[in-house]
This record gives C-alpha cells, structure tokens and sequence, in this order.
C-alpha cells in the first residue's frame, strides 16, 4: 500500500469534550463532501466527562445525572459508558477508510495493534480478549476503543490511561465488564510521561497504518 499523508494535531491544553465533538463532526462532514482532504490524527486530553454510546445502557451508571458535577454526552459511538480525564492520551483518527479497508472489524483491530505495539516499547504485553474491544494489561484494561464511520469517514477512536486519576470509573460499569478492573500505564512504568507517550503513540501508529504523519500542517478546514 502507497504511504498516505495524514496531519497530526497535538494539543498540550485540555479541549473541553463538547469542542472537540463538535470539531470532529465539522471535520468528518468536510471529508465527506471533499473526500480527498487529507487525513487526521488528532491527540489531547478533555477535562473530568463521561461519554455514553449511542446504545448505551444508563444500568452502568453509578451515579444520579441530574445530580452529578461532571459533564455527561450521549454521543454517536458504539459502546458503553466510559470516561475521559487528565493523564489520559484521547487519540482522534479522522480517516477515509476508503483509502485502507473498508471494514469496521479490521479497523478496530488496528486500533488495538497501535495499542499494543505501543506498550511493546515499555517491555509491557498488551492482550486483546475474544468478544471484547480494547487492549488489556495483566488483566486491567487500559485502552478503551469507540468508533463512528460516516461514508467510511471515521471518528471517535480510543482513550490511553497513562496516569490520570482513575477514581472517576468508580461511579460506572466502564464498557459495561463488571468484572475486568481499568487500570493505567503508571501501574507498570511509574516514570513514564504523557509527553513520551504522546510522542511514542504518533511513530506507532505510522507504522500500523502506513502513512507519513505531517507535523507542519495546519487545521483542514
């Protein structure tokens, strides 16, 4: 396969989840009526929210929203309810899969590769599990995954625990697995930053998905 050219976009500020939502949709309407704008890897952090799947069952909520301080969307992603906070690299693939596979399953899987080639570099072994999305580590699952494609434009895409505050899975069912705990890369490697990670993440991913990842270009419009 020809190398693609594909922006990459990483953010040091945290993006508040409605911005970025809305970003990604003006982005993914863009490349549906210009399907040869390039592709989009966008990297950030969102404040404390927590993301419901367009299916997803409120019986994984801990919690009373109408009580609760913390943001919450119901969003158009597969999947169950999960959260986003600091320490936790949020990764956008804006893809036109018409230029890979178009396949949901095998973009999934590539997702989970990027994953787990990823935590390879750390001496760490990342695991798929039949039935399941994600990536696990000896037994915690620290990589959720979540997509919507329109036109096989891709959006969403997957959260990384490196180290955030993990506290706020407490008051959910994450991904609605009751009995798998979610867990964080500082577990395992307490001196690795989000910086190395980030950086880290970008070279892996150009390797999954065989594009060149140009650092130098703007915001498509």
């Amino acid at each position: 396969m020809a190398q693609l050219r594909m922006c990459l976009l990483m953010l040091d500020d945290l993006v508040p989840y409605a911005i970025a939502w809305s970003e990604q949709k003006k982005l993914v309407n863009a490349r549906v009526e210009n399907p040869d704008l390039p592709d989009l890897l966008w990297l950030l952090q969102h404040p404390p929210v927590y993301t419901l799947g367009t299916g997803a069952s409120l019986q994984f909520v801990k919690f009373d929203l109408n009580k609760t301080q913390v943001e919450i969307y119901r969003i158009e992603r597969g999947g169950e309810v999960t959260y986003h906070c600091p320490g936790q690299i949020v990764a956008y693939p804006i893809l036109n899969l018409g230029y890979y596979q178009r396949d949901l399953h095998w973009y999934l899987r590539q997702l989970e590769e990027v994953i787990i080639r990823l935590l390879k570099i750390y001496d760490l072994k990342g695991e798929r599990i039949k039935g399941l999305t994600g990536v696990w580590l000896q037994g915690y699952k620290v990589a959720a995954i979540g997509i919507k494609v329109r036109r096989w434009i891709t959006m969403h895409g997957f959260a990384l625990n490196v180290c955030p505050d993990l506290s706020g899975f407490n008051k959910i069912i994450p991904c609605g697995i009751e009995d798998r705990p979610v867990g964080s890369l500082k577990q395992f490697c307490p001196d690795l930053t989000l910086e190395r990670v980030r950086q880290d993440l970008t070279l892996v991913f150009a390797e999954v998905f065989p594009i060149y990842l140009d650092k130098s270009c703007s915001q498509p419009e």
